[in-house]
């Protein structure tokens, strides 16, 4: 069976994805930082009969993404890596001129160093695999701008730049950065805390993720609605 990493597995885009990929045969290394909820993604996702391995930690930590990797290899291999644990640098999200340096620096560490240094250490095994991927949550608010949205923003950036110059450089990859849009998702929630327009459901947005592995279209940057869609 084909493996999967999956960061920020425990909620959210994280857990819908992990079902989708189970549903479809995948073996799953899931990761996060709380144990419990963390393992309700993993009991999900075992309902379809596959193994899937809970690595609580946080993505920031040297030591937990050797483990991720770790697990992986346990399971026979890599195929695939999802970068999609996320920091939004501030709770609520607030103007650059408010924005906490510190705040701004655990947006670039957990969005867009932890996803490099993942990769770096997971690089072996997906070049051994043959079909390796890599998927990097990405954002519409990387390549637009919205108000008190710009450190997150500027994080997702530099993401997708990585996965962007990281296409280049491994070829033999497949690597792409997926905007999955607006979702009802804790982290809106926190990001936004006064809106109440409802947003669509993770799962809503999987079939575009599993389309793109699935068909292994040319490395890039694709909209999980064009990719639901057919487009």
């Amino acid at each position: 069976m084909p493996v999967a990493v999956v960061t920020g597995g425990s909620k959210g885009l994280g857990r819908a994805l992990a079902a989708g990929l189970a549903e479809r045969g995948w073996d799953l290394v899931l990761g996060a930082r709380t144990d419990s909820v963390l393992e309700e993604s993993a009991a999900a996702a075992r309902r379809y009969g596959t193994r899937v391995a809970a690595v609580v930690g946080d993505v920031r930590d040297a030591a937990h993404r050797r483990e991720l990797v770790a697990a992986a290899g346990r399971f026979g291999g890599l195929d695939l890596l999802v970068s999609n644990a996320s920091a939004l640098g501030a709770e609520p999200l607030v103007p650059l001129a408010r924005l906490p340096l510190d705040g701004f620096r655990a947006a670039l560490e957990t969005n867009a160093v932890a996803a490099l240094g993942l990769v770096q250490e997971a690089l072996p095994l997906l070049r051994a695999s043959g079909r390796g991927a890599v998927v990097a949550v990405s954002s519409d608010a990387a390549a637009e701008a919205y108000g008190t949205w710009g450190g997150y923003g500027a994080s997702k950036a530099a993401l997708d730049h990585l996965a962007a110059v990281l296409a280049v450089e491994e070829p033999d990859l497949r690597v792409w950065s997926v905007d999955p849009g607006d979702m009802a998702t804790d982290l809106y929630a926190a990001a936004v805390p006064g809106d109440s327009e409802p947003r669509p459901e993770p799962g809503t947005v999987v079939p575009g993720f599993l389309a793109l592995v699935e068909r292994r279209p040319a490395s890039g940057r694709y909209a999980a609605a064009d990719l639901v869609a057919g487009r």
